[in-house]
């Protein structure tokens, strides 16, 4: 992979206000595939005390939106469909992975699966992008 887009990515991702906000960080990142984590902390609980469905998809999209820049080109989300599993125990560190099975000049297909610590799923997530023929605005900051 580019280091320079490798860098640019994981440098962004730092930097995006959303990532910062429920704690998201990227931990590998190659051509078509992402790892991120983040830790199920209380104020992402939904009102039966169990993670928040959007803290999922949160985690979930973030992996998405990092596998799918990281050929250096723009791509922007058409569709996400999850499936929710489980629920984590609070405080309990999660992570998602987001794997491109499927690369066209104009779109891209993407399975995406979010776990906790111990390996049990808790969703799974087909998704599609749209590729502009544009490169990452920020590779050269």
């Amino acid at each position: 992979m580019d280091e320079k887009i490798r860098a640019a990515l994981f440098q962004k991702i730092a930097q995006e206000p959303f990532s910062r906000k429920f704690g998201i960080s990227l931990t590998e990142v190659r051509p078509g595939f992402a790892r991120v984590e983040m830790t199920f902390t209380d104020d992402m609980e939904n009102m039966f005390g169990m993670a928040h469905g959007g803290a999922i998809f949160s985690l979930l999209d973030a992996a998405f939106e990092i596998a799918s820049n990281s050929h250096g080109t723009m791509a922007v989300a058409l569709s996400m469909n999850i499936t929710y599993l489980a629920s984590p125990a609070r405080g309990a560190r999660l992570t998602a992975e987001a794997k491109e099975i499927n690369k066209t000049r104009r779109t891209a297909a993407y399975d995406l699966r979010a776990a906790d610590e111990a390996g049990k799923l808790l969703a799974t997530c087909q998704a599609l992008v749209y590729r502009l023929e544009k490169p990452l605005p920020f590779l050269d900051d």
